[in-house]
């Protein structure tokens, strides 16, 4: 797993977990860290393996034995990056970007059980579903051409198991998710985080590749320091 620090003048610990094929390469994920660091954070970034063969092991526990370290952050994790964020211990607020606790509806449970069935982490699956259009629209070429293009039973099987030990979702998280994004199960945020927790914005799985991100900025760094208080603060703030 790579991890990478940016800002390490930066005033206060970040941990950001990022996406399932997401780089910090990537112009729309450099645009966010960029809004992290412009903020006084200290953003730790880990790049997740695209194949993985145990999820402890290749994702949580690696990230896990650094956040130990830190003397109290705060947690940022997007997409597979909340997968993992939600089993950490030590952040003071937990804020997730379309956080992947469940597949969309283009990926049939039927053939989700089926290919994780098979005893292989050989990546022979094609990738689907990971275009411009359910990324958002502000998805580079550069993001699109070094996507993951196969993927694995294995990893498959890997995912649907950490999705069903999904833990507790602590009391004042808050999620930031798109009604249009096709790629996660937003059943899954419903069942887990209150609707007042709950930041819908226009755009799809990407919140930074979204047309209208800088209008989420600061709600976003709001949540950061200040929890689900912000966004109840927000939500009871005359129009």
């Amino acid at each position: 797993m790579r991890h990478r620090i940016f800002e390490d003048g930066g005033e206060e610990d970040l941990v950001f977990v990022m996406g399932w094929g997401n780089r910090w390469t990537h112009e729309n994920v450099s645009w966010l860290i960029g809004q992290l660091t412009e903020a006084g954070y200290r953003v730790h970034a880990f790049e997740l393996p695209t194949n993985v063969a145990d999820f402890r092991a290749d994702w949580l526990e690696p990230v896990a034995e650094y956040v130990v370290d830190l003397d109290g952050y705060q947690l940022l994790g997007h997409s597979a990056g909340a997968l993992v964020g939600q089993a950490l211990d030590g952040a003071e607020n937990h804020v997730y970007l379309s956080p992947w606790w469940g597949f969309g509806d283009g990926y049939p449970e039927p053939l989700l059980s089926a290919v994780a069935r098979l005893p292989t982490a050989f990546p022979f699956l094609p990738v689907w579903g990971m275009n411009r259009e359910a990324l958002g629209e502000r998805a580079s070429d550069h993001q699109l051409a070094t996507a993951p293009a196969w993927t694995s039973p294995a990893f498959v099987r890997e995912i649907r198991r950490a999705q069903a030990e999904l833990l507790l979702i602590d009391h004042d998280a808050v999620v930031f998710c798109s009604l249009t994004d096709p790629l996660i199960d937003l059943g899954a945020i419903g069942e887990r985080v209150p609707a007042e927790h709950v930041v819908l914005y226009d755009g799809g799985h990407e919140l930074f590749s979204a047309p209208r991100r800088e209008a989420y900025v600061d709600p976003l760094l709001e949540a950061l320091a200040d929890g689900a208080d912000a966004v109840e603060e927000r939500s009871a703030a005359p129009a």
